[in-house]
């Protein structure tokens, strides 16, 4: 990954044509083995990029800063996904220079590949909405970050140690938790989470749409490096 110490400023025109680009990009390293596909049948005849269809960030959404930022940064993840884990520290490198100044906020949605992680990450999607309705968003946030840190993805995590040990690190209440865990309660959500990275175009994780403040919208392909994130962000923030 290459930081970038500055932001580059682009005009309205140059950033239109930026964009263009950028989303070439996108379709280009989506073909580079930076994430982990879906196998789903799509229409070869129609467009599988429909970002529109992202359905609008809500109080139920897990949100890493300023609500109201100006760039939105959708992310559909699976906690097993070894790309997601690369993205995650990516993301997280964003938010430290994007998203203290309140520019960026940053919205984790569920993905879980159960081709490629059968029961898995959809325990551990559900394991993180048990810590946020117990701990709240910023016990949800904790949970996601100590999971990646601590697992080594590919549907190798060993479940039954690592959710309880990260659920105990962080002092949510077992009996309710587990309670939680082993009901049905958040099964439509992250299907719904799921259903709709699928709607918008995803086909593979980590899949993240770019808000811009004009609601425009921009796909990031995969775990894009910082560079290509940043170049991206900054064309959003022309967008207004």
């Amino acid at each position: 990954m290459e930081n970038q110490n500055s932001k580059t400023i682009l005009t309205v025109p140059v950033a239109v044509i930026v964009a263009g680009i950028l989303i070439a990009g996108a379709v280009f390293f989506s073909r580079l083995d930076n994430r982990e596909q879906v196998n789903i049948e799509t229409d070869k005849n129609t467009k599988t990029t429909l970002l529109e269809k992202m359905y609008p960030i809500n109080e139920k959404d897990h949100i890493l800063g300023n609500p109201d930022a100006p760039i939105k940064i959708v992310e559909y993840s699976d906690a097993e996904c070894p790309f997601c884990k690369v993205f995650h520290n990516t993301m997280h490198q964003i938010m430290n220079e994007y998203g203290k100044s309140g520019q960026v906020a940053w919205i984790y949605r569920h993905f879980p590949i159960d081709d490629r992680h059968p029961i898995k990450a959809r325990k551990e999607a559900v394991a993180s909405e048990c810590v946020n309705q117990i701990g709240g968003n910023i016990a949800f946030w904790k949970f996601i970050d100590r999971f990646f840190e601590l697992t080594p993805s590919n549907n190798q995590t060993d479940i039954e140690v690592v959710i309880p040990q990260i659920v105990k690190e962080l002092g949510i209440n077992e009996t309710t938790f587990n309670s939680c865990y082993n009901s049905d309660k958040y099964d439509e959500h992250i299907e719904n989470d799921f259903q709709n990275a699928v709607q918008t175009g995803g086909r593979g994780t980590p899949w993240s749409i770019v808000v811009a403040p004009n609601g425009k919208t921009f796909p990031i392909d995969g775990a894009q490096p910082i560079s290509v994130v940043k170049q991206i962000i900054e064309v959003a923030l022309q967008e207004k």
